[in-house]
């Protein structure tokens, strides 16, 4: 497949493109600063230079072009005010979708969290981000597109497990941001898992035994 991340420079998605890469698939990763080019090609991966915030959607469809699938890993981070909460986590969301539906991409998998609610207090801190992600996952759903909306519980950087547990609902724990990474690689390599809306915290079942699971309904 030839797969676009955004958030190509992000911790989980470094991972995975050095999976994806593995694979054999094609991968490019959107990073707003070309500072970061080599990281991405240290994984395999092609850098693409794309600003989410400040391109507008015709930009961004030029700089994305043709792909089987797009990865929003992207994200404001915990430093972050809360305008950018809205700017990225949910319109550079939904601007790619956009892209998505322009260009023929059918496939949308977004990196979500456990509590992403679109009614969350929009309280200027983790309200609005719970907010800003909730509303992005709804604007998904309902986008016509393939989609696959995956809610990692709370992310360490400890040495991935290959095993998890998945929710249909709410779940709390933590999930090495590795494991993260396999398992956003196997819903790509999953059709089934599209129109699954799931969290995913540290467990004992194999990747890609949970994965499947959830394409079987």
């Amino acid at each position: 497949m030839d797969i676009v991340i955004a958030g190509g420079h992000g911790q989980i998605a470094l991972l995975l493109e050095g999976l994806l890469a593995d694979e054999g698939h094609a991968v490019r990763g959107l990073i707003r600063n070309p500072d970061h080019a080599a990281d991405l090609e240290a994984q395999g991966a092609t850098p693409v230079v794309a600003d989410l915030e400040e391109a507008d959607v015709d930009a961004l469809a030029a700089k994305v072009g043709s792909a089987d699938a797009i990865v929003f890993a992207a994200g404001a981070g915990p430093g972050s005010g809360p305008q950018r909460k809205w700017t990225l986590d949910y319109a550079g969301a939904v601007k790619l979708m956009e892209v998505a539906r322009r260009n023929g991409i059918g496939r949308y998998v977004i990196v979500s969290s456990t509590d992403a609610d679109p009614e969350a207090e929009d309280d200027g801190g983790f309200g609005t981000y719970l907010r800003a992600k909730g509303q992005a996952d709804q604007k998904l759903a309902e986008s016509g597109l393939a989609y696959t909306i995956v809610r990692p519980g709370h992310l360490t950087d400890a040495p991935g497990t290959g095993a998890v547990a998945v929710a249909v609902g709410s779940s709390s724990g933590d999930i090495p941001r590795a494991d993260v990474a396999a398992v956003l690689a196997e819903v790509l390599d999953t059709p089934g898992t599209a129109g699954a809306t799931f969290v995913v915290v540290g467990g004992d079942t194999a990747i890609a035994e949970a994965v499947a699971a959830l394409a079987e309904g």
